[in-house]
């Protein structure tokens, strides 16, 4: 994993959806984003059982967009909290920025004593996916859905 030095983190807004879908373009399998995203930022979008507390982060390098992640709370699978989105610039993977997004959502998580948080598998997600929520502790509890049983113990994990 080859890490960027000039890496920040800011949470986003809705203002940001255009940014986030335009970091997606570089993407020769999913090169177009969720068209809800704006929409969910201002919590006019809801996912199935959402509740309306909600958070998302971007990932900046040289103050352009190249990932995100964002999450809600949430009853839906018995879970307490639901990671929505969570994508990286496919020539920024594998050099910690989804990492580093991902502890950002748990600290928000934990802040929100949302421990068990679940996230869907889509069929068009990376291939990276699966084996990255593995590597930071989510396990398979049904078709296309994973979950942490507790996300504040996975947080400091290195995939």
């Amino acid at each position: 994993m080859n890490s960027i030095e000039n890496l920040q983190l800011r949470e986003a807004t809705a203002a940001d959806a255009v940014a986030m879908s335009r970091c997606h373009l570089d993407d020769p399998v999913n090169p177009v984003a969720d068209s809800r995203m704006a929409a969910y930022f201002d919590g006019q979008h809801h996912p199935q059982q959402a509740l309306p507390a909600r958070v998302g982060y971007v990932a900046l390098v040289n103050e352009q967009v190249v990932g995100y992640i964002a999450g809600h709370l949430t009853t839906r699978h018995g879970c307490a909290g639901e990671l929505q989105y969570l994508f990286v610039s496919p020539p920024y993977r594998r050099r910690g920025i989804a990492t580093a997004l991902f502890r950002r959502l748990a600290e928000w998580f934990q802040a929100q004593a949302a421990r068990h948080v679940c996230v869907a598998l889509a069929n068009d997600s990376p291939n990276e996916a699966k084996p990255f929520y593995e590597s930071v502790g989510a396990s398979p509890f049904k078709k296309y859905w994973y979950a942490w049983e507790d996300i504040t113990h996975n947080q400091n994990r290195e995939p």
